[in-house]
């Protein structure tokens, strides 16, 4: 099978409703993005939601990473290109390229995944061999994403709890949504003169409905934090932004 043909192609238009107040989309709706393209994607080639779940097993975000150029504005076509560049025993690895309506790549990303059992929720063994023939031989020029610092050493927590909005289709935690609640951390006067460079989620555990949560963020280096959002004193996920 050619790279051609493995390669996802996905259309979208920056509409009004989707941008933050400087008119311009926001990480969790590039985040949006990128999961519709995934998912659509895998089940296009047979690995999606409804052929996971007829084996009782369901696919999982552990790790994301995303680098903006530059930030698109309203009625902006986006072409997002999707591909798998590795297939593990646990984990499977797919990476991500934004272009504009001149072709011009403006973002990228990459992802790792994972599948579980939905009756145990622990990770089964992937059939590599299966998998390994939609994987494509394309660059993807940004870093993988990497092991982030605990926000929760030494910082005060800001509480939330998790409500009916914040769960996705499995009843669970929304990963969008962690990432919208560790944003929603930074004062809107930094948004109003800097922008996320990089941004990185690593996934740790399932939040569910009424779990009582502490949101935290530390500043490690020069327009770098790191962020935490933390269930009983325990992190269910870890997050990092450089800003520039």
């Amino acid at each position: 099978m050619n790279a051609k043909n493995n390669t996802g192609v996905f259309n979208f238009v920056t509409e009004s409703y989707l941008l933050d107040f400087r008119g311009r989309v926001t990480i969790p709706m590039i985040g949006n993005y990128l999961l519709h393209a995934a998912s659509n994607h895998a089940s296009s080639r047979g690995f999606g939601f409804s052929s996971m779940t007829e084996k009782h097993t369901a696919w999982v975000l552990s790790r994301m990473a995303i680098e903006i150029v530059r930030y698109p504005e309203m009625s902006e076509p986006v072409t997002l290109y999707t591909w798998i560049d590795e297939v593990g025993r646990i984990f499977t690895s797919r990476c991500f390229e934004l272009n504009d309506a001149d072709g011009r790549p403006f973002g990228y990303a990459r992802s790792i995944w994972a599948a579980i059992d939905m009756a145990t929720r622990r990770p089964t063994p992937l059939d590599v061999e299966g998998l390994s023939v939609y994987i494509v031989d394309r660059e993807c020029p940004i870093e993988k994403p990497g092991k982030t610092a605990a926000a929760e050493d030494g910082t005060d927590g800001t509480p939330y709890q998790v409500k009916y909005s914040d769960l996705d289709i499995n009843g669970h935690f929304n990963s969008i949504k962690y990432m919208e609640h560790v944003l929603d951390l930074f004062d809107l006067d930094l948004y109003r003169t800097k922008e996320v460079r990089r941004f990185e989620m690593a996934y740790l555990s399932e939040g569910m409905y009424g779990m009582s949560l502490a949101l935290h963020r530390k500043e490690v280096a020069e327009d770098e934090y790191v962020m935490s959002i933390c269930h009983e004193g325990k992190a269910i996920c870890r997050a990092k932004a450089n800003w520039r």
